[in-house]
């Protein structure tokens, strides 16, 4: 990201220096010389623009250093197959959603970073995407109502969904999702979810969730 940094601030110099010598030049009456540095100024003041919105972009993204904890749920039921998740968030406050169906899954945004980015020695960043429900059965998946919450933050630009849809802008920077096997419901259910460099892994941490898992084999288990 320091690259980043140094362009914006080159850029946000060259858009002062310009500003003011075409401040300059219409003093003196010399048009064509402040327009012209009229339209530096602006291109200079679009790249500082967005070279500002990238790092607010960047710093909303957690650090991802090996296989960490990102969050813990937990579940309340309200009907047969609707539930109330609770997703608990380190130094955030807890976020409540409704979840239909019987089955959940948790989605990260994950950027790691690629030649020529690797000599600035950047860790990969994560950021929560999606919390979502499902049902087990086809049929009913097929036709019920499906429930898909955001997670993530709404930017003016950001650097994952630039990197996906611009990769050519954003070279050296590897932009994907990490996400987890689906997972069943239960009330009371709390489990804890981990996040490695590609994959999120979620594990029961009380009764109620490791009797609603079951025979199920969970990834890293």
């Amino acid at each position: 990201m320091g690259w980043v940094i140094a362009i914006t601030l080159f850029a946000a110099f060259m858009t002062l220096y310009l500003l003011s010598r075409s401040l300059r030049c219409v003093r003196r009456r010399r048009v064509i010389r402040a327009g012209g540095a009229s339209l530096g100024s602006l291109v200079s003041a679009v790249f500082a623009g967005m070279g500002v919105m990238l790092i607010f972009s960047y710093l909303s993204y957690g650090r991802l250093t090996g296989e960490q904890v990102v969050s813990q749920i937990q579940f309340r039921r309200i009907s047969p197959q609707e539930f109330q998740a609770r997703l608990m968030i380190d130094g955030a406050e807890d976020r409540f959603f409704v979840l239909r169906g019987n089955e959940w899954q948790l989605d990260a945004r994950v950027i790691t970073w690629q030649p020529p980015l690797t000599v600035l020695g950047l860790e990969p960043i994560y950021q929560l995407d999606r919390l979502s429900g499902r049902y087990a059965d086809i049929d009913r998946e097929q036709s019920e109502a499906r429930t898909v919450h955001s997670l993530a933050p709404a930017l003016p630009a950001d650097i994952w969904r630039l990197a996906r849809h611009f990769p050519g802008l954003l070279p050296g920077i590897d932009a994907h999702y990490g996400t987890a096997t689906y997972v069943p419901m239960a009330d009371a259910a709390r489990f804890e979810v981990s996040l490695s460099r590609d994959a999120l892994i979620a594990r029961p941490v009380n009764a109620p969730a490791r009797a609603a898992v079951g025979r199920w084999k969970l990834p890293g288990e």
